[in-house]
């Protein structure tokens, strides 16, 4: 059975460039998203969010008609969940220490949406980065809310011969800047729950994915994502340790990390303000939930991690106290601090679990005379954070006391240095 329309359920930063690659493969693509300003936006042909070459693929595609956006799902052949999987706190009753859990009612309620809609021969995938058995979960919640169809079994009970809708779970493994390019060409992880449901989601992804669709099972295509994050996670804790070790010994980190490097089997990333993001800065809990006594290094690298802000914030105070040290006429009231970027890495408008709010948020709450935002890819100067003026770069280096560098944006890369004390977490005055 053919893919002649493909659904896609949730039109953020992967579910909104995965609709508009195979609407530019020419398939009859229904967006469906809960947002209704998101729905109107695309189906005027303009996108919600900022993603290089996407306005122009969306563009195209509504106005050819292969793209349209609702608020309820429609029939489709195959559709396919990329809705949010946030955490929520619970404490860990074996080491008494807050664990978040893994949310999964947004897939949940996104199975009961399309449930009334499937039909025999339908394809479901779950490409929401998931906890280890998600996709099986999602399986049952589907075939509660349909008795009438068969779905794959958790422990594959069902045949692949008497199944009437397959399930698997693909996650998405993109760069937010370089989305569209990686869709296309990156790898693609298949986990079906059974073999059939495997293949039917290859001859899916087919469609417009030139890198190597490789099958495994649900279980392992949802650890494998954990994992490719998790990995970052312990990487960037280096990183993020050492530039702390250093900052105490005189050091410059990004020096030393340069020098490292030259060695032919060492790759230090860069250390930086923390982790962000809704992949690196959140999947590692994902695998400490689920295993909190075994995970030991996960979870230390996020405790490092998410500590990065408050040590920030920290030299920001030390940063003020300097300040007054030199200028013995002035008052906190009259210290002005800007902090360059608010998004969680350089040129993406994407907030989400950004440590930079996080450390513009305290900031703001030290009591100075004036805090100032530079975030070049939001539009307009609407104010993100309480008590924080969104500005331009030109008015934060002519103004500000104190600066502050969160994101390596390529305007603040490519300006000049500005005047006054710096605290340059990113290393681009080094």
């Amino acid at each position: 059975m053919s893919f002649n329309t493909i659904s896609v359920i949730g039109l953020g930063y992967i579910g909104l460039p995965t609709a508009a690659m195979f609407a530019s493969c020419k398939k009859n693509v229904i967006g469906v998203d809960v947002n209704q300003h998101a729905v109107d936006t695309i189906n005027r042909g303009e996108i919600h969010i900022v993603e290089p070459d996407l306005d122009m693929i969306v563009h195209a595609a509504v106005t050819e008609g292969y793209l349209k956006a609702t608020t309820v799902p429609e029939p489709a052949d195959a559709f396919l969940i990329a809705v949010p999987t946030p955490f929520k706190s619970t404490l860990n009753k074996e080491s008494d220490s807050e664990i978040p859990e893994p949310d999964l009612s947004y897939i949940k309620k996104a199975s009961e949406a399309i449930a009334p809609v499937l039909k025999k021969g339908d394809l479901v995938i779950l490409e929401s980065t998931s906890p280890v058995g998600a996709t099986e979960k999602m399986a049952v919640w589907l075939a509660a809310a349909r008795p009438d169809l068969t779905f794959p079994g958790p422990e594959s009970s069902y045949s692949d011969t008497n199944i009437d809708v397959n399930v698997a779970h693909c996650p998405e493994r993109v760069l937010p800047g370089h989305v569209v390019r990686e869709l296309v060409e990156n790898d693609r992880v298949i986990g079906g729950i059974t073999a059939k449901c495997s293949a039917r989601s290859v001859e899916l992804y087919k469609t417009f994915v030139q890198g190597e669709c490789v099958i495994t099972n649900a279980r392992t295509a949802e650890m494998a994502k954990l994992t490719e994050n998790s990995c970052r996670d312990v990487q960037i804790a280096f990183a993020n340790e050492l530039s702390i070790i250093c900052d105490k010994l005189d050091i410059d980190v990004w020096e030393l990390i340069s020098l490292a490097n030259r060695h032919p089997r060492i790759n230090i990333l860069q250390p930086g303000p923390g982790v962000g993001g809704h992949c690196i800065a959140v999947d590692p809990w994902f695998i400490i939930s689920g295993q909190p006594n075994e995970a030991k290094l996960i979870h230390q690298a996020r405790l490092v991690n998410d500590s990065k802000p408050a040590w920030v914030v920290n030299k920001v105070k030390h940063a003020i106290a300097d300040f007054l040290l030199l200028n013995p006429n002035k008052s906190v009231s009259d210290i002005t601090i800007a902090c360059y970027g608010l998004a969680f890495k350089a040129d993406i408008d994407d907030l989400r679990e950004s440590p930079a709010m996080q450390i513009v948020g305290e900031i703001s709450k030290l009591n100075v005379g004036s805090v100032l935002a530079v975030e070049p890819n939001l539009k307009g100067l609407v104010e993100v954070i309480s008590g924080v003026t969104m500005t331009s770069l030109s008015s934060a280096h002519s103004n500000a006391n104190i600066h502050v560098l969160l994101v390596e944006h390529s305007q603040f890369i490519e300006a000049d240095k500005p005047a006054g004390i710096i605290i340059d977490t990113k290393g681009i005055y080094k």
